[in-house]
């Protein structure tokens, strides 16, 4: 036997095979070349030093972390369905006279082939295409920032370790099933599921009571903060829903429709409905998977991009006005020094200011339990609907709102700005109060610690201090001594950009050197660092939404092209026993249709469910502007759909050869 011998058996199969091996191929370059560009960015020394920056290496590493275990899934996956069809052809091999350790042996050669290829080619194609994606997250980003692009050898090492673990894996996975099946095992391991599968009513039950209660969490979730905390045990109720429907619950409509004697002997439908019977138990999964990676497709995309397009939109949400100044335990002298402070700043930038207000407070989270407000610890701890409570002293009212109310000691004033109103009396750590009054707006409700955090709030206008310091929890919120209240001062300003960003770092340099603890913010001033962690974003919901869409392609790609094989016979019989070719066309185009869009619909109400809860979901990242989201997800599905339609008649076209 030649030296070669199984070297050129090997490369002889993979051309054989090339229909399956080259989507293989280029799926395993492309996961490598994308997983080397992503971990390349992320270890960018240029991202230290820009403004957010530390942020946006969180992402990139989590993208990092996401498409690490997507290309390990992923390539099992796919190499299973290699595997599949292979075996046929490898019980002949055994039938004919060569043993298993000979067959192994042609498997790591191809494996090898391939490995090397694709690393060789994935890898280069990374650090070419890299340039682009690096180019392109630049320009996302929106400000020249000092990033430099070179070849990492780290990154090579990285990428190069991860998939050859990979490869080797999938090799050991392959070698275990040839040897542990029987000759005539191999000879029928692509026909293996095709037995017609059982209706499994349980896991029907499962599926729908999994759907339904994520379906329902997304619906009842009103609090952005209890939208994010339940909003993963809801995916993963949705995952489970549609695995077991599309398992099992697809299997039971199928029979059901098989009973409807109108509709089931017709031609068209006889032949689908039976085949899809047949078949739906080796179907099922991958119809699942694809309808999971369509709905992050369409969930990642519309999201990312809404909050890259509504930017402007997420600053002003985050600072109603331009700049402002918060500062804690601070007394009313302090609060005329730091109001003096930014008018002599303002002054040496050439700022004017507009729209000022200013104002002491103490706020704290509690616990709402109807109109009584708690802050003790132990349910502090264990309750996540947590609310916030504002109280701001009478005089500081009536300044601001230009009033001349009046209250008791045991009276208050009450603002609701997001939850449940109080009625008639509240009562704050046990101490009751009578409500003289319900605000229907205030002039100051627009400090960002109460707007970012989306809670229910509550403004409590109170008599004065004493009666605030009075029913401040110190003890709960672990202060030894009550000190002061808090300050919150936030303008609009006339002037340039430059002279903006300026004013906002000096006023909270100016702070620190006056020992006040407090920071001033601006919407400039922050535009990067939300470029940074927003564009960071949008540009892994690019990288990540191409990654799925390529594995979506390859699962209807095999999809078909294993049905095409299932249906050859079988519809060569057909055309034996009488039927036309038009008829059997018929058939396999509702068949195929049926199938394939089957995942795209079932992923479209997956999103309709969804949208309120990832609508909460983007309040928390500032973003409110629901239009835009609508606008967004809507264009995502179109575009996606008809994406989707352009594969499957790429796919369709291959699986009509085959059969035909």
């Amino acid at each position: 036997m030649s030296r070669f011998f199984y070297t050129k058996l090997a490369l002889t199969n993979i051309n054989k095979h090339r229909k399956t091996y080259i989507p293989y191929i280029l799926t395993c370059i492309g996961t490598i070349a994308m997983f080397y560009m992503m971990h390349f960015m992320s270890g960018n020394p240029g991202l230290k030093e820009m403004s957010g920056g530390e942020v946006l290496i969180m992402i990139l590493n989590l993208g990092n972390i996401v498409i690490g275990i997507f290309s390990v899934i992923f390539l099992f996956y796919t190499n299973s369905f290699l595997i599949k069809r292979r075996k046929k052809e490898f019980g002949l091999f055994n039938i004919l006279g060569m043993e298993k350790k000979h067959i192994s042996k042609v498997i790591v050669w191809e494996t090898f082939f391939v490995t090397v290829f694709s690393l060789a080619i994935g890898l280069a194609s990374g650090m070419i295409i890299g340039k682009l994606m690096f180019l392109l997250l630049n320009n996302i980003l929106h400000f020249d920032v000092s990033l430099t692009y070179f070849v990492s050898i780290k990154s090579i090492g990285v990428t190069s370790i991860l998939f050859l673990g990979i490869f080797v894996l999938t090799l050991l996975n392959n070698l275990r099933h040839i040897h542990l099946a029987k000759p005539i095992e191999l000879l029928r391991g692509g026909q293996v599921g095709e037995k017609e599968p059982k209706t499994k009513w349980v896991l029907v039950i499962i599926g729908v009571a999994a759907l339904a209660s994520g379906y329902y969490i997304a619906l009842v979730t009103e609090s952005p903060l209890a939208a994010l905390n339940k909003f993963f045990l809801a995916v993963l109720l949705v995952i489970i829903g549609t695995y077991a429907l599309f398992t099992a619950g697809t299997i039971a409509l199928l029979k059901l429709m098989r009973k409807n004697k109108g509709f089931y002997y017709q031609t068209k439908h006889f032949i689908s409905v039976s085949g899809m019977i047949y078949r739906m138990k080796q179907n099922a999964v991958g119809l699942a998977n694809i309808c999971i990676l369509s709905t992050m497709v369409l969930v990642m995309l519309s999201s990312t991009v809404s909050l890259y397009i509504g930017m402007e939109d997420v600053l002003k949400s985050r600072y109603p006005k331009e700049i402002d100044i918060s500062a804690n335990n601070i007394s009313e002298e302090q609060a005329q020094e730091v109001e003096k402070m930014i008018q002599d700043e303002a002054k040496k930038y050439q700022i004017k200011i507009e729209n000022p207000i200013h104002y002491r407070f103490a706020g704290f989270p509690v616990i709402k339990e109807g109109n009584t407000f708690t802050t003790d610890r132990i349910t502090m701890e264990s309750n996540t609907n947590k609310s916030m409570i504002k109280l701001v002293p009478l005089d500081e009212f009536n300044q601001l709102e230009k009033k001349s109310a009046t209250l008791k000691d045991n009276e208050v004033l009450v603002y609701t700005f997001r939850g449940e109103p109080v009625e008639d009396t509240i009562s704050i750590e046990g101490k009751e109060f009578q409500i003289k009054g319900q605000l229907k707006d205030l002039s100051f409700n627009d400090d960002p610690s109460t707007m970012v955090s989306l809670v229910d709030s509550y403004f409590l206008v109170l008599n004065d201090e004493e009666t605030i310091k009075s029913i401040y929890p110190v003890e709960e919120l672990e202060q030894v001594v009550w000190k002061d209240l808090s300050y919150f001062s936030s303008f609009d300003v006339k002037g340039s950009t430059e002279n903006e960003i300026a004013l906002t770092k000096a006023l909270t340099q100016k702070l620190k050197e006056t020992s006040i603890d407090g920071y001033a913010e601006g919407r400039e001033e922050s535009k990067e660092s939300f470029y940074s962690v927003y564009g960071g974003l949008f540009f892994l919901g690019l990288f990540l939404g191409a990654l799925f869409i390529m594995a979506t392609v390859l699962i209807m790609y095999y999809k078909q092209i294993s049905e095409g094989y299932d249906d050859k016979e079988r519809f060569a019989i057909m055309q034996k026993v009488g039927l036309s070719k038009e008829e059997i066309k018929k058939s396999i185009k509702s068949q195929v249709l049926v199938v394939f869009f089957l995942p795209l619909v079932a992923a479209v109400i997956h999103i309709a469910f969804a949208f309120k809860v990832i609508t909460k979901l983007l309040a928390l990242l500032n973003l409110t502007n629901i239009g835009l989201f609508v606008i967004c997800t809507a264009v995502t599905i179109l575009i996606f759909a008809v994406f989707y339609a352009l594969v499957y008649t790429l796919t369709a076209r291959e699986y009509y050869k085959i059969v035909s």
